[in-house]
């Protein structure tokens, strides 16, 4: 009997430890990211790479142009801000090629809104070339009115 009341408090610590985790160490754990595209889309897959290597766990779903089209509507994509991919995240909508550093901000600041958006595929952002040649593009925050506001600005490579 005392050997489970020392296992009983052995447990109830270590769970306790683990409730009152710093937020950094909560924070390392793995996220998972549905990413619905074009099977055949080599820029799409070199992002998912991009993001395996950050640590974000992906699963994908194959869907033709007109498929992925209904995926972005059903989420509130606006079409200016349309992409080649669109993915789901803890509630949350990634469109195109989003560095992996503003999707974790985002989770970890948890806005009201759709989620980000890089429209376009500008040259240098994750999976489309190296960031050493990278044109100007920004990260936009899609808010749920559909409205959208600059999240992050990245300059051209110099």
């Amino acid at each position: 009997m005392p050997q489970m009341s020392h296992s009983r408090r052995s447990f109830l610590l270590g769970a306790a430890a683990v409730m009152v985790a710093p937020k950094s160490a909560q924070a390392q754990t793995a996220s998972q990211m549905h990413v619905f595209k074009d099977p055949n889309c080599g820029c799409c897959s070199a992002w998912i790479e991009i993001l395996e290597q950050d640590g974000f766990i992906i699963t994908t779903g194959a869907r033709t142009s007109g498929g992925l089209v209904q995926e972005k509507i059903k989420r509130g994509i606006p079409r200016n801000m349309a992409s080649c991919h669109t993915a789901d995240i803890e509630g949350y909508v990634i469109e195109g090629h989003v560095p992996p550093q503003d999707i974790r901000k985002l989770l970890a600041e948890r806005p009201d809104a759709i989620g980000l958006a890089v429209p376009g595929m500008p040259f240098g952002s994750p999976g489309m070339g190296p960031e050493s040649q990278r044109e100007a593009y920004e990260v936009h925050l899609i808010l749920r009115d559909g409205a959208t506001e600059i999240y992050t600005r990245y300059d051209a490579a110099a």
